[in-house]
Parts: C-alpha cells; sequence; structure tokens
C-alpha cells in the first residue's frame, strides 16, 4: 500500500472515531438528561411518619431491660422519619442510609402516599442571645430527626441533624450571643449533617433542641451571673410516690417512697435556708408519673435537678450511696455530691454514666440523681431510716452542689 493511501484509510478511520466519539457523548448526554429528569420528577414513595404525643423519643434498639432500651434522644412533635420495619411496639425508623433507630408505635403517626423528595436541604443560620439564652437557628426543607451529645476539653454541643445535606452558604453571628463562642458544620455522611456549637465555659448549663416552623433551633443555656446557691433555682424530685411505692425495707417492710420524700423535704430546708428557690416534684405521697414530672421540671425551668432514690438488690451484702449521669457535661454535679456523702462513711457504690433513667435525660439543666443506701441491706436500712442521718445526707448533698459552683466559677 502507498504511502497517500496510507494516510487517506489513516484520515478516514480518524474521522469515523471522531463521528463515533460525537454520537457517542450526544448519546450518553441525552440518556443522563435524561435520567435526571425521571429522577428529579419521580420522587420515591416509602411508608412514613410524623411524631406525636407527649415527649416522644428515638431508642437505639428494642431494649428489654426495666429502663427499656437506651435512648438515643428526645424529639420535637411532626417530624418526618422513614419506617422500614416493625418490631413489638416499636418501628424500625431508618435516619439515613447508614443509621437506624427504634420509636415506640403510640409516638408516631402513619402517613398515606408520602413521596420523599431527593434531598432536604440546610439553607442559612442564625446566631443570637436574648436576656438567658443564645440561640442557633438553622433553616432546613423539613422537620428531621436529630441527636446531641455533649463534649468536654473544649465545652461544646454537637448535633446530628439525619436526612439532612448542607446547602449553607453563610453563617450570621450576632454580639447578642455571650456563650456560643463559636458555630460551624460538617457533612459527614450523606444524609448526615454534623453541627458543632463551641461553649465559652468549661460547664454545661444545659439546652433544647426544638423546631420553629421548619427550622431547627438549639436554645443554649447561659451560665448564671451569680454562682452561688442563693442565686439559683434547684428542683428536688423525691423518687416514687403513690401506687409505684419503690424498693421496701428488708427488715422494717417501709416503702422507698416515704424515705425519699423524707430526704427531699430535708434537703428543701437546707437549701432554702442558703437563699435558693426550690421546685419540688411532689410533696406528699400521690402519683406522678415520668412524663408528668420531666413536663413539671420543662416547665419549672430549674438550674439544677437532685432527684432522692434508695437503691435495692438480690444480694443482702451490697450496700452504699451512688450517683448517676447520663451526659458526660452534667458528670461534675455527681461527682462532688458523690464526695461530700462518702464522708457520712458509706460504701462507695460508684459514679455512674449513660444511666437511661428519664430524670437524667434532660439536658436543659444539670441532674443528678442519687441512690442514698440500700434498702436491701440491713446495716444501710437501719441508717437511712434515722432523721438525723437523713438531716446529714441533705447536708452534704447541699455542701456537694456548692462545691460543684466553687469549681465552676
Amino acid at each position: 500500500m502507498s504511502s497517500q493511501k496510507t494516510k487517506c484509510l489513516f484520515r478516514q478511520k480518524g474521522i469515523l472515531k471522531a463521528v463515533a466519539l460525537v454520537v457517542g457523548i450526544a448519546c450518553f448526554t441525552g440518556s443522563f438528561a435524561q435520567n435526571d429528569s425521571i429522577s428529579i420528577q419521580k420522587k420515591e414513595k416509602v411508608l412514613a411518619g410524623k411524631t406525636q404525643g407527649q415527649m416522644p423519643f428515638l431508642k437505639f434498639g428494642p431494649g428489654t431491660d426495666r429502663l427499656g432500651g437506651a435512648k438515643m434522644t428526645y424529639l420535637d412533635t411532626a417530624i418526618v422519619l422513614q419506617v422500614v420495619d416493625s418490631l413489638r411496639d416499636d418501628y424500625i425508623v431508618r435516619l439515613a442510609p447508614n443509621h437506624q433507630a427504634f420509636i415506640p408505635k403510640e409516638n408516631m403517626k402513619l402517613l398515606s402516599n408520602f413521596r420523599r423528595p431527593d434531598y432536604y436541604l440546610t439553607s442559612s443560620w442564625s446566631v443570637y442571645g436574648d436576656e438567658k439564652y443564645d440561640y442557633v437557628t438553622i433553616g432546613l426543607d423539613e422537620r428531621l430527626p436529630y441527636q446531641s451529645i455533649q463534649m468536654n476539653n473544649p465545652s461544646r454541643i454537637v448535633v446530628d441533624i439525619y436526612g439532612a445535606t448542607g446547602n449553607t452558604n453563610w453563617i450570621t453571628q450576632l454580639k447578642s450571643a455571650k456563650e456560643i463562642k463559636n458555630v460551624y458544620y460538617e457533612q459527614v455522611e450523606d444524609n448526615l449533617f454534623r453541627v458543632t456549637i463551641e461553649l465559652k465555659h468549661a460547664q454545661h448549663w444545659g439546652y433544647s433542641i426544638t423546631y420553629k416552623k421548619k427550622a431547627l433551633v438549639v436554645a443554649v443555656k447561659r451560665q448564671p451571673e451569680h454562682l452561688s446557691i442563693s442565686h439559683l433555682k434547684i428542683a428536688v424530685d423525691a423518687g416514687h410516690g403513690g401506687t409505684n411505692s419503690g424498693a421496701t425495707g428488708v427488715g422494717s417492710g417501709i416503702k422507698e417512697k416515704e424515705l425519699n420524700l423524707q430526704i427531699a423535704k430535708k434537703l428543701e430546708k437546707q437549701l432554702i435556708r442558703k437563699g435558693a428557690e426550690v421546685f419540688m416534684t411532689r410533696n406528699e405521697d400521690i402519683d406522678l408519673s415520668m412524663i408528668d414530672r420531666s413536663l413539671l421540671l420543662r416547665e419549672a425551668n430549674p438550674d439544677l435537678l437532685i432527684s432522692i432514690h434508695n437503691n435495692a438488690a438480690s444480694n443482702p451484702n451490697v450496700k452504699g450511696v451512688s450517683t448517676y449521669y447520663r451526659y458526660i457535661g452534667f458528670r461534675p454535679l455527681s461527682l462532688t455530691v458523690l464526695d461530700r456523702l462518702l464522708d457520712l462513711e458509706l460504701n462507695n457504690f460508684g459514679n455512674i454514666g449513660s444511666f437511661n433513667f428519664s430524670l437524667n435525660g434532660p439536658t436543659e439543666y444539670p441532674n443528678c440523681l442519687v441512690e442514698v443506701a440500700f434498702l436491701s441491706n440491713e446495716a444501710d436500712e437501719k441508717l437511712i431510716m434515722d432523721q438525723n442521718f437523713q438531716s446529714k445526707v441533705a447536708k452534704q448533698i447541699r455542701r456537694g452542689i456548692n462545691d460543684w459552683l466553687r469549681k465552676a466559677r
């Protein structure tokens, strides 16, 4: 073959390749555009519902112990959740591609003909304050589920918003915010949008997460101006009551609910004597559910909560005092209270964290559950029935609160 014919053939092949390439690109582009159009117009039909009732909450799993499944978070109402399965009294919901949770069926109202859009986008933020709180307000396309954790060193609140895709292009931060030092976000996974709120003080004083229409609002409580008992509103909860009698004394048969109220009233006197405003969840032997207590406390909005209980075990040799917290930012209060109670020469049963007790659940204020002693142990039972010893317990709890305030200054 001559060189001239060879060049002509190569030229023809090159033209054919170029034509094929152009045609291929055109076909691909047309296909992509067509599929993209279908994707946008045809929304996914899924089984979904919205949260309802008083204090709906998510759980990590079904859980069967006396405290129930470990709670992830309490939620606001009318939050959209995708339902993927059912297990006994719970729905299993998908929060994001790699995350699911459980929610009681009574806390969900199923939706008919719900079509999930391709994306729920975030929009601009505002950070500002008023006389008592700082606020982070995040615009969203829908009321989406969330979870928060507290972190220390440095002190911060981390909020995960499930189902959200970042489209935030600016965050307006005003000088009226006094406790919030900085805010930022990251898209850690598909449909998992993480908000970080840095705080100025080491001690967490509480926060709430709610929706205002479709905007997520994190209200951060500021550290009180005066860190002394005389300037605080302190809630005291006497555990059990009414038909819920709690544990029973191994020797005397006395009911825990009676002892809890006796100690709570002595603590109330101790705190009032030091100038505190005290809110009691109960002052008499009445039935009061955990939701009722939580709602009363939410309305009272205390600076901190102490819940009084007494313990019991199947082993009669187990004895001692213990304190409980759920969130790491509230642990310092439970530690100082425990240290003071150990001065009464009670056995150290420990400081227990991540406790799934309802009154350790609120994030709005620091809280501490105190299990004073074991009614199933004869020596502990004799101590806790002694009125003078009860007064000493109340005084030590008050001193523990004071120690905590001193460390927070």
